[in-house]
């Protein structure tokens, strides 16, 4: 589906020489060398500078590399989500999961639910958190994926095209290593982030973010904004590497395992439920009516 000489690119430039990347593929040094070259060849581009020192990325390459992983990853998943759709049924609800998306709400309500729709039964979809997946996946939700559970609110869902289904309102909470020194807390006080870096998503992206940033600015100028773009896996290492906090629910507290995620003493909260088609099938239509009684009970 994709250049297979992509998955050489990278294992060379994350090996730094053609003979470790030979090493690690199993091939010889001259197969991972013409693979390179014609990879080279064919985009007509130089994507490494040759030295005595070893192997280093060009502007070109530094771009590919992120590129490709990319597009190798969104591969594996498509194949994924495609087998899926060979055993998909008319009573299937496909629940898009990741780090940052778990499925654990609905399979804590998923008892209550089968008792309203026996007939209807979750099938988890796997995908990596990229903000290309997030994009693609959101935009075309009943497609590969029926819904996806996460925190939002009406910015954001006209921004993915797509609707929302709250389950409960979270409260934004703070993340950081279980080294900090607020990690021995059991909740966190505005005071207790004085002189701290505290992560937030750029303005825009929520209105209950931007609520907690100007609350900051106005009455607790002592704690300093770090703005970030997007939520994933990474941001959370940047948080455990960097010991600074990190926005974030208690939804995310097995994201990673360094990680701890404490309430905070402040009225700031955002919906969180599932992310779906504004179309949504019938199936979904039964499922989602099925949620709202077990919700409301």
């Amino acid at each position: 589906m994709y250049n297979p000489q992509l998955e050489t690119f990278i294992c060379v430039a994350d090996a730094g020489s053609f003979n470790k990347a030979a090493e690690q593929s199993f091939i010889t040094p001259t197969a991972v060398i013409k693979q390179i070259n014609l990879l080279e060849a064919e985009l007509n581009v130089k994507l490494f500078e040759r030295t005595h020192r070893g192997l280093k990325l060009t502007k070109a390459g530094i771009s590919l590399y992120s590129d490709a992983k990319y597009i190798i990853q969104y591969c594996r998943d498509s194949v994924i989500r495609a087998k899926n759709a060979m055993q998909e049924d008319g009573n299937i609800i496909r629940i898009g999961t990741s780090p940052m998306t778990p499925a654990q709400i609905l399979v804590e309500l998923w008892p209550k639910i089968h008792e309203l729709c026996p007939e209807i039964k979750f099938q988890l979809v796997p995908f990596e958190n990229t903000p290309e997946n997030a994009r693609e996946i959101l935009k075309n939700l009943g497609h590969n994926i029926d819904v996806v559970a996460g925190i939002f609110d009406d910015t954001m869902l006209q921004l993915r095209s797509c609707a929302g289904f709250e389950i409960s309102r979270q409260p934004l909470c703070c993340a950081m290593s279980v080294h900090h020194r607020l990690a021995g807390k059991n909740m966190l006080t505005m005071q207790d982030l004085y002189g701290e870096n505290l992560m937030l998503m750029h303005r825009n992206w929520s209105r209950y973010v931007d609520e907690l940033r100007d609350d900051i600015w106005q009455n607790h100028s002592r704690i300093h904004i770090v703005d970030f773009d997007f939520y994933s896996v990474e941001i959370f290492n940047r948080c455990e590497n960097s010991n600074d906090i990190l926005m974030a629910v208690q939804a995310w507290e097995n994201v990673h395992p360094l990680i701890k995620v404490l309430p905070v003493e402040w009225d700031h909260s955002i919906p969180y439920g599932l992310l779906h088609s504004p179309a949504p099938s019938e199936t979904v239509s039964r499922f989602l009516k099925a949620l709202q009684t077990v919700v409301h009970q």
